[in-house]
């Protein structure tokens, strides 16, 4: 078995620097409980920046997981497969909401909840062509794509990727006044 530190040294050599990972290399999890290489038991309080809201390794999930993949792993968007909607039907049952639009990462429903207020803004409220402006707040960060390093104020994400695209208007968080001024022509 190899031990944490040549396991960071590997993820160090032939990864890109883009994190700074805490120096625990987890092997295996149970439910809310992680375990790293040398066998500590940590409870997992990031569940993945809650991407893995359902905890590790849930025997039912893990057997549907199985089972699916045994008959198909993945289709393109390009088809429609026999799962998805019933996936969307289940989601807008448990939510309430008519239609649903699932994302892979927090990163990708940021820029699509983009796109959304942007289209809303010209079809809708009549916000004239390439003119939109979303506002958002010091401090932020939803992730490492163009558009959202670019409108982050943390140099470190954003040193060394412009130019950015334009149309964000960036207010101090928590400032009602500024966020008055800010949508107020």
């Amino acid at each position: 078995m190899m031990e944490t530190q040549t396991y960071i040294h590997l993820e160090e050599t032939y990864g890109a620097h883009n994190y700074r990972p805490l120096d625990v290399v987890i092997e295996r999890g149970e439910g809310v409980w992680v375990y790293d290489v040398e066998g500590n038991k940590y409870l997992d309080c990031l569940s993945a920046y809650s991407a893995l809201n359902q905890g590790h390794c849930h025997p039912r999930i893990v057997n549907v997981l199985i089972r699916q993949a045994q008959k198909l792993s993945l289709t393109s968007r390009a088809f429609r497969n026999d799962q998805l909607g019933l996936f969307y039907k289940a989601l807008a049952d448990l939510t309430g909401y008519s239609m649903i639009l699932p994302m892979n990462s927090g990163t990708e429903a940021v820029e699509t909840a983009l796109k959304a207020a942007r289209k809303w803004g010209y079809t809708v409220k009549g916000v004239p062509a390439d003119q939109a402006e979303i506002i958002v707040c010091e401090g932020n960060f939803h992730g490492r794509t163009i558009a959202i390093v670019g409108f982050s104020t943390e140099e470190q994400y954003r040193n060394g990727f412009g130019p950015y695209p334009a149309g964000f208007k960036v207010i101090p968080y928590g400032d009602v006044r500024a966020l008055r001024e800010a949508i107020t022509p």
